[in-house]
């Protein structure tokens, strides 16, 4: 028996080798490099097209529980980040180039695993795992419109520039993790008020690159928003979303700062860094007069501008059970950010539920339904959740699972909640035989 997989993404890798481990023989589709997506800049399987952060790495945080579950149920590319993974501070960020060619390696390698670098037309008939991703191609994704008998949503993702250390200017940057958790790992721009206005009115007043006139009416996902559609909220909105200085200190002055502009590594070179929630759309010369008049980027050499991309995913309430299996078609599952679940670590870990059922779908076995009290399954009853009137794509937070009950004392405690929310994951799943 054979199962296809369509697109070697982060979501498609996964279930490939969750699928090849177990024994199964796979036909894994990539239509690159016989046709690029205009994001990906590799042949590479599991590129990193966006930020090369995977979020939180500790229980602490939602996608840090979500983590902690793929380590507990044998997700495969979470081992690969650990081992290919940058200091991030409290975060799990890794060197994008390193983890996507051992992702690569790791996958041709496999005798279970058969590559095919084509174009996939049409939803394959067979047992067949769908991760074509948020950039699936035309043709395909119009096959996929009428398996669902619905049309497409959508909503716009960005991606932030990438700049060369090197053209940095440590003179006014410095090194720090907010509230010196973890090492003091990004590079950090200070700006006090009259360099914060002077970069604001720079960035409310700079030339985006054009829509086409079906992208007009743009939805973007809250968590990654360009950074000019923050800016138009208001003057201080940049200040306490991704430029705020708190627990931000410049040990060589003591001083508090107004603004901060963080730059995460984003490689293991320590050669290139990204710049943190500065995502945009806006045309490339207007990008390289806002970042240098960044304080410490004056000269900064630009190695990758910002871009905005259109992503798809299918109306999963209508179409998905929580196993992510299709519906209609018992030997069809979706996974990754095609099902409209938004994230890395997200599409990581829908890639490894669907290989895990999909071979249980193939040896006669129960399929793995993980309830609320799970960071995966609360994601995955949420996207599959029949009530849904206006579906949005969903990352991991503590709000789409089953609370605890806490003394009325307590209920304030946030840390003490994800804590126990998280011990009683662990303690479900570590009954689970895999």
């Amino acid at each position: 028996m054979v199962v296809n997989v369509i697109g070697a993404g982060l979501a498609g890798s996964e279930a490939a080798l969750q699928l090849a481990k177990r024994g199964i023989k796979v036909n894994l589709y990539e239509m690159r490099p016989e046709k690029s997506t205009g994001a990906h800049k590799t042949d590479k399987f599991a590129e990193f097209v966006c930020s090369n952060s995977l979020g939180a790495s500790d229980c602490s945080n939602a996608s840090g529980l979500l983590k902690k579950e793929m380590e507990i149920l044998g997700g495969e590319l979470i081992k690969i980040a650990r081992k290919c993974s940058v200091p991030a501070g409290n975060a799990l960020a890794i060197d994008r180039e390193l983890f996507s060619q051992t992702v690569t390696d790791r996958i041709k390698n496999d005798e279970n695993i058969t590559i095919l670098n084509q174009e996939v037309l049409e939803i394959p008939d067979g047992y067949t795992i769908m991760a074509s991703g948020p950039l699936t191609s035309e043709s395909l994704a119009s096959s996929i419109k009428d398996f669902t008998q619905s049309e497409h949503l959508h909503f716009f993702d960005a991606i932030a520039p990438i700049v060369e250390k090197d053209s940095i200017n440590f003179d006014k940057a410095f090194y720090a993790s907010r509230y010196d958790k973890g090492e003091a790992s990004y590079i950090n721009c200070p700006m006090n008020k009259e360099e914060y206005e002077k970069f604001y009115d720079i960035l409310i007043n700079a030339p985006k690159i054009e829509l086409k006139e079906f992208e007009k009416n743009a939805k973007f996902f809250e968590s990654c928003l360009p950074i000019e559609v923050l800016a138009s909220r208001g003057v201080d909105t940049l200040r306490f979303g991704p430029m705020k200085p708190v627990g931000l200190i410049d040990k060589r002055t003591g001083e508090k700062n107004y603004a901060v502009v963080q730059l995460r590594q984003d490689n293991s070179a320590k050669t290139l860094y990204n710049l943190v929630g500065f995502q945009t759309n806006l045309k490339w010369g207007a990008q390289k007069e806002l970042l240098q008049s960044i304080p410490g980027l004056e000269n900064v050499n630009i190695i990758r501008y910002g871009v905005m991309h259109r992503n798809t995913f299918i109306n999963s309430p209508k179409v998905l059970n929580p196993t992510l299996q299709s519906r209609a078609r018992k030997d069809l599952f979706f996974a990754g950010q095609l099902t409209g679940t938004e994230g890395y670590t997200e599409s990581i870990a829908t890639g490894m539920l669907a290989g895990i059922n999909m071979a249980k779908l193939l040896t006669g076995e129960n399929l793995l339904v993980l309830p609320k009290e799970t960071m995966l399954g609360a994601l995955t009853q949420y996207i599959s959740d029949e009530n849904h009137d206006k579906f949005q794509p969903i990352n991991s937070n503590w709000g789409i699972v089953t609370p605890i009950e806490l003394p009325k004392k307590e209920r304030k405690n946030k840390k003490l909640k994800a804590e126990l929310i998280s011990n009683r994951s662990v303690e479900y799943l570590s009954t689970i035989d895999m």
